[in-house]
């Protein structure tokens, strides 16, 4: 049960905001209940609204993370470099200019390697300031749930108890295999704090019932569910982000993530706003965006 002390995700300004990371971010998101979106970004995309970076896009129309996806675009000379901002220290001088917190995803497998599911890249981003951790795979990677569970384990054992790490697949990646409640759950147990449940209507056969199984298990093996847009649907009518976004309540995910596939490396700027009104109402997505967007 939520402490009533811990503070809602969704009542914070964009300096508390900014400084979240690790147990404080995951308490902060289970105390929302349900109502925590997640943008993915790619880190080198073109930006839609230059000279804004699509960072400060999808943050501006209602997400509250930032999950930045192929790291390697961005890093360069012991700083990263995103499009629209320029250069920036790390990871924590970018959270506080756009006023969320920033993950990073990392991936098993033949990837370039400041991506590639490492201790030493995962110390690495934990250093830089990343909020929180996401091991998952591309398309065609041919990555398993169990290639997921072992870097889990190995990086987790790496940067110790405090740094969030998710974990999962939004799609099959390339290795077709059924995605049970245990087989999902198994990630939780090597070391994970949250795991990835790709949303019903996304994935083919991953039915209502499916999912929702998925997450009861998720749940029971003490993690967070992360309900997953990643199958190109970030990009598609708006208008669908309202079944989508009402079914994910249903099977009870606690946060919502929406892929980069999109527009231009991110989910498309309408969709974010219309998938945040659907399970969050008017109210507290304009919220988001006003806290959002005021100075200290």
């Amino acid at each position: 049960m939520v402490s009533l002390t811990v503070p809602r995700l969704l009542d914070l300004d964009r300096a508390a905001l900014a400084a979240l990371a690790g147990r404080d971010l995951l308490a902060a998101v289970a105390a929302a209940e349900g109502r925590t979106v997640v943008a993915e970004v790619i880190a080198g995309g073109a930006p839609l609204a230059d000279p804004a970076d699509n960072v400060e896009v999808v943050a501006a129309m209602g997400a509250d993370l930032l999950l930045l996806n192929r790291v390697e675009e961005a890093m360069a000379d012991g700083a990263w470099r995103l499009p629209a901002l320029g250069r920036v220290a790390d990871l924590t001088e970018l959270a506080r200019r756009v006023g969320r917190p920033v993950g990073a995803n990392l991936e098993p497998g033949d990837v370039p390697e400041p991506r590639r599911a490492t201790p030493s890249s995962a110390r690495r981003l934990v250093a830089s300031g990343a909020a929180f951790l996401c091991l998952t795979a591309n398309p065609a990677t041919g990555t398993t749930l169990a290639d997921l569970a072992g870097a889990t384990a190995a990086i987790r054992a790496a940067v110790g108890p405090e740094p969030a790490i998710w974990a999962g697949k939004m799609h099959q990646a390339g290795a077709v295999e059924p995605l049970t409640p245990d087989g999902v759950a198994s990630l939780v147990d090597a070391g994970a704090d949250a795991a990835l449940v790709p949303l019903p209507g996304t994935v083919p056969g991953v039915t209502r019932e499916a999912a929702a199984g998925i997450v009861e298990a998720v749940h029971a093996a003490g993690g967070l569910a992360v309900g997953t847009v990643g199958t190109s649907q970030e990009g598609a009518h708006p208008a669908l982000m309202d079944a989508l976004g009402l079914v994910a309540k249903e099977i009870g995910v606690d946060l919502h993530h929406l892929g980069d596939a999109g527009l231009g490396g991110s989910p498309d700027p309408e969709v974010v706003y219309r998938y945040s009104v659907a399970i969050r109402g008017r109210r507290h997505t304009w919220r988001r965006m006003a806290l959002g967007a005021r100075n200290p």
